[in-house]
């Protein structure tokens, strides 16, 4: 039998398990994909989705009439806002959890979680008005899934690496720093990058309960409203790609700042 040429060779290899392949075969697949979802949405039955052309055309109507690049900063920057708080707070109390008497504290406030922030809402409206309003319901219903991620993280460090730095004679204070945050540093961002889309999802309600300050979400729910189809998919398709993007970049600094986390991985 022929063999088969190289390059096809290494093509097929992609749908061979446990397999590496390329950047240039990953960037063939990727744009095959594309091209793939691109014609079958082009090409679709169903007249509930709006075609690429009425999505793109919609979009420079958002963008030149009704102010995207405006609503779409203050939703960064609250976006933002409530990622940074939310990974500090969660992570200073994940890493306290090296303090028996702090656990049952942690362990409660993780388990709200299962509240969510819609029923809690009237309690925040009380308490906060305007920008504070929405913080405080990104941070709550952010919070408790990052410190349920972080507080895991910090569980599950093998009693092997405290015994270790207990043999070099370090103080128990000096084993939280090296082994609790050193060591657990390329998690920790990685925790924060997997719950970081949690933000998005929750932009919509919160810029719902408060329109002052305008925002996408603000701007999707008038667009779902008003059932402008194509304006809402042009919205939820400047989500998605600010979303990558910032999946992207926390991605890129966790490679920078830890860059021997990867190294043992099968797919590196």
């Amino acid at each position: 039998m022929r063999a088969l040429p190289v390059p096809l060779k290494k093509a097929l290899d992609g749908f061979r398990p446990n397999r590496r392949v390329s950047r240039a075969v990953m960037l063939i697949y990727a744009i095959g994909t594309a091209l793939i979802v691109l014609l079958a949405w082009t090409y679709s039955a169903s007249k509930a989705i709006p075609r690429p052309g009425e999505i793109f055309s919609a979009l420079g109507q958002l963008w030149n009439e009704q102010g995207l690049f405006d609503n779409l900063s203050t939703s960064l920057w609250l976006n933002f806002e409530a990622i940074g708080f939310a990974a500090l707070l969660a992570v200073g109390l994940a890493y306290a959890t090296v303090l028996p008497a702090m656990r049952p504290a942690v362990s409660v406030i993780a388990k709200l979680r299962f509240l969510g922030p819609v029923g809690p809402t009237f309690v925040f409206i009380l308490l906060f008005m305007g920008h504070k309003l929405k913080l405080s319901l990104m941070l709550f219903g952010m919070a408790p899934y990052f410190l349920t991620s972080m507080a895991a993280v910090v569980a599950e460090i093998p009693k092997e690496k405290f015994d270790h730095a207990r043999t070099l004679r370090m103080s128990e204070w000096r084993v939280v720093w090296e082994v609790v945050i050193l060591g657990t540093l390329d998690k920790m961002l990685e925790a924060v990058r997997q719950n970081a889309a949690m933000s998005w999802m929750m932009l919509t309600m919160v810029e719902g309960v408060v329109r002052t300050e305008g925002g996408i979400g603000t701007m999707l729910l008038d667009q779902n409203k008003h059932f402008h189809l194509p304006a809402v998919f042009a919205l939820i398709l400047v989500v998605l790609l600010v979303g990558t993007l910032q999946d992207y970049a926390l991605g890129w600094l966790r490679r920078v700042v830890c860059p021997y986390a990867d190294l043992k991985s099968e797919r590196s």
